[in-house]
């Protein structure tokens, strides 16, 4: 079901943007914007964090298409220093040892339609992965109405509201937890610009499960960029994850005891509700 799904959502999303356009005006046309961030430390200890995010749009006088990827991966070293010897002469020597602390990837495109002014329709799917909070793979497409408030230079606001069709693979598998499932979709998008250089965004998407009304989950993005010239921006994001239900990690099990003695064997233990992700990143616009 989950390369079904996947298959859904390319060949819609090629099908709607291979389609015949009219005539480009200097709102219409290809456009793109990179995301790129860095962090990286050495010596006493080592960590390297990498992000990007990269957002396509083909605009037409009546419709939109976009294309979205993105992903962070944050590893880090572990460093044990110890001597070998006695001590009155000895060898100082360290081990190292590399774990990947956070890694979240997404695919995803939408296509939209004017119906007229302010009431669209659009459809569209796609793809993220979270390991870190027990997500392997998460394939969704969905299909509804939207309205734009306001469509300006400095100010734009739109809601969504669509149909969904969830297929859910864990990084740890709970027999009675169903991974497919039916769900409703709310979202919003907001930006307002402040004087030449500056822009705040905020993105909401609300997910609920039509069949078990207790998993739902939220998204928000709050953003702050600052101009330099035309082409690029300096930007720090905000992002609150939260699921209702959160998926499961395999935690070892001890015996009771002092201390506790480690039986060789795992259990499922729920993750936490909320993540939160601070970016601070170059923005390349083309």
């Amino acid at each position: 079901m989950k390369s079904r799904s996947l298959f859904l959502m390319t060949v819609s999303v090629l099908l709607l943007a291979t389609g015949a356009a009219p005539a480009a005006d200097e709102k219409t046309g290809w456009s793109d914007k990179a995301e790129l961030s860095l962090v990286s430390t050495s010596g006493n200890s080592k960590s390297t964090t990498f992000g990007f995010k990269n957002t396509l749009t083909r605009a037409w006088e009546s419709s939109n298409l976009e294309i979205r990827a993105g992903g962070i991966r944050a590893k880090s070293d572990t460093i044990t220093r110890f001597a070998v010897g006695d001590p009155n002469s000895y060898v100082a020597m360290e081990t190292s040892d590399s774990k990947v602390t956070a890694e979240n990837y997404y695919l995803d495109g939408k296509y939209e339609q004017k119906i007229r002014k302010n009431l669209f329709w659009f459809t569209g799917g796609g793809w993220e992965r979270n390991r870190p909070a027990g997500i392997q793979d998460r394939y969704l497409v969905q299909g509804g109405v939207g309205n734009t408030w306001f469509d300006a230079d400095d100010l734009k606001f739109s809601t969504l509201y669509s149909l969904t069709y969830t297929d859910q693979q864990d990084v740890v598998e709970i027999p009675e937890v169903d991974g497919t499932w039916v769900g409703a979709r709310f979202s919003w998008k907001y930006l307002n610009k402040f004087g030449a250089n500056t822009t705040y965004e905020n993105h909401l998407v609300l997910d609920a499960n039509l069949e078990e009304g207790s998993r739902w989950r939220g998204d928000m993005i709050n953003s702050v960029a600052v101009s330099m010239n035309s082409r690029l921006a300096l930007k720090v994001s905000l992002q609150w994850l939260y699921e209702n239900e959160p998926a499961y990690t395999a935690g070892e099990l001890f015996s009771p005891g002092n201390p506790p003695v480690s039986t060789g064997t795992t259990v499922p233990i729920q993750l936490d509700e909320l993540d939160t992700i601070f970016t601070a990143s170059l923005v390349v616009n083309f």
